[in-house]
């Protein structure tokens, strides 16, 4: 054979490897061919590819490896038994940035589905290999790596601190200053992913300067990049007081408001998550926020959103409210009742439901102001159907039946307790019939009224347990009003006059 023929099989060789992992790379796009891939065992046919002499068959041996990866968690597994991991690490030291881009990607693709194997990531050293990769010139290659970490580090505290362990959280920082919009966005979301376990964890982020960078780039004009901003700003604020207190003092509010009209939702879930984070902790960091204009324009936000978008806004008047009486009153001023039971009704949602519950048993359970406001909004025949629906939530009944108690030991609102005499079970009605018994003593026309609209007449039908809280509230009630009036409306009473009438002999 001449050194020429020689040299053509080697090209049809080549030519035969690169069709291959080309065809299989541009295969695995699409999921209804991965299980036909896997079958035909093409994670042992890509493996030694992943040595071969020619770069773009390595690298897009490595780019079909991590569309399979991606695809389930079984397919993940198999990369890891395939062995495949600790040639790829080795890689990424050694091969050029397409191949570092495409190694990068496997091990995000295989950690991203669960701990275990985000674990197996780690075993293999791909840790100090990828945080090289952020100090890498091409930015593709950072951007790759910090992805890599980030799904590493999303899923319990002892992977990320792998992650911080190995030197990463200064280069990420370092990651959101440069001027490319992509590494921006997932050294940011990486940050995140890191601060949410732990109080530590959210320090060590805090520690190498992070909330001054994040603070500067809550006015970027990029909507996903101001996501990760937000989130990364509220998985620092949620750990702690202190730790809240730093992001308020970079000066983000109230600046921040604007971003509750941006025109992508997540953003302004983000920014509506991070004040709740931020109101939860203290009365002081809640004040802080209302004197910004937080709580109106939560609740115009409210009134523009629908669905889950709507959770942290509903829980942030919550928390403001929890604080003290002032606080809740801010909450009422802003016309925050109406809109929270507008959320009541609009949402099919249970745990929606639930927290909207909660947030109407932290303003009406301060004062008989406070208590009216949520009263006069009809909230409490809701509250009572939602606690009453069998249809609901354990946790919806639990959180309906203690803000609909909350709200009644506070209501002195006449009128808007009278119906729930009528539809309240028993454990309801004693907090009802008690309201009662504080109001009329002291209010003649409350009195009469109470007898015209048949409320009187409604207590005395009501079986009580002699000696029982209830019995005595009615007793109170009754001592309101002549003993005369009291029979009169008393069950029987007119079957017992008829008698009388019968028995009545004229003169």
């Amino acid at each position: 054979m001449s050194q020429r023929q020689v040299l053509q099989v080697f090209e049809q060789y080549q030519k035969a490897r690169t069709q291959f992992v080309q065809t299989v790379a541009e295969l695995a796009t699409r999921p209804q061919n991965v299980e036909t891939l896997q079958n035909a065992g093409v994670m042992s046919l890509l493996r030694p590819l992943l040595l071969d002499t020619v770069p773009t068959i390595q690298q897009t041996a490595a780019l079909a490896l991590g569309r399979l990866a991606n695809y389930n968690d079984d397919l993940a597994e198999a990369v890891v038994k395939a062995d495949i991991l600790p040639q790829l690490v080795y890689s990424l030291a050694e091969q050029n940035r397409f191949y570092k881009k495409a190694a990068a990607f496997v091990l995000r693709a295989v950690a991203k589905h669960s701990a275990e194997l985000a674990q197996a990531v780690v075993d293999c050293g791909a840790l100090d290999a990828l945080v090289i990769s952020l100090e890498e010139f091409d930015p593709g290659v950072k951007e790759a790596a910090a992805w890599a970490l980030g799904y590493i580090a999303r899923h319990n505290g002892q992977l990320a601190q792998a992650v911080v362990d190995s030197g990463a959280v200064p280069l990420l920082v370092l990651c959101i200053q440069e001027p490319e919009i992509a590494v921006k966005r997932i050294a940011a979301s990486t940050l995140s992913d890191i601060a949410k376990h732990s109080p530590e964890l959210a320090q060590t982020v805090v520690d190498t300067g992070a909330i001054a960078h994040l603070a500067q780039m809550t006015l970027n004009p990029d909507a996903k990049l101001k996501r990760q901003v937000f989130s990364a700003l509220g998985q620092i604020s949620k750990h702690s007081v202190d730790l809240a207190e730093m992001v308020v003092e970079a000066e983000i509010f109230p600046a921040v408001l604007a971003s509750l009209k941006d025109p992508d939702e997540y953003v302004r879930k983000n920014v509506t998550t991070l004040m709740r984070e931020i109101t939860k902790h203290t009365p002081e960091l809640s004040q802080m926020i209302v004197n910004a204009g937080g709580v109106a324009a939560v609740i115009d936000y409210l009134g523009d959103s629908r669905g889950n978008v709507r959770l942290p806004g509903i829980m942030m008047l919550g928390y403001v409210a929890a604080h003290s009486e002032n606080l809740a009153m801010a909450v009422v001023v802003s016309k925050g009742v109406p809109q929270l039971a507008i959320c009541l009704v609009e949402e099919p949602e249970d745990h929606i439901k639930a927290a909207t519950a909660w947030a109407f048993g932290q303003i009406g359970r301060h004062t008989p102001e406070h208590a009216r406001a949520v009263a006069a909004a009809n909230v409490l025949p809701k509250l009572l159907n939602l606690y009453l629906d069998t249809q609901s939530s354990e946790d919806l009944q639990v959180k309906a039946k203690k803000a609909l108690k909350s709200v009644l030991q506070k209501c002195t609102y006449l009128p808007a307790l009278e119906p729930l005499l009528y539809e309240a079970p028993s454990n309801i009605l004693k907090h009802v019939i008690c309201q009662f018994s504080k109001v009329l003593p002291h209010d003649s026309k409350a009195r009469r009224l109470f007898v015209t609209s048949g409320g009187l007449k409604k207590v005395q039908e009501i079986k009580a347990e002699p000696g029982s809280a209830l019995q005595e509230y009615i007793n109170a009630i009754n001592n309101c009003y002549p003993e005369e009036i009291v029979r009169y409306y008393s069950p029987g009473y007119s079957e017992a006059l008829l008698e009388r009438v019968e028995s009545y002999q004229p003169a």
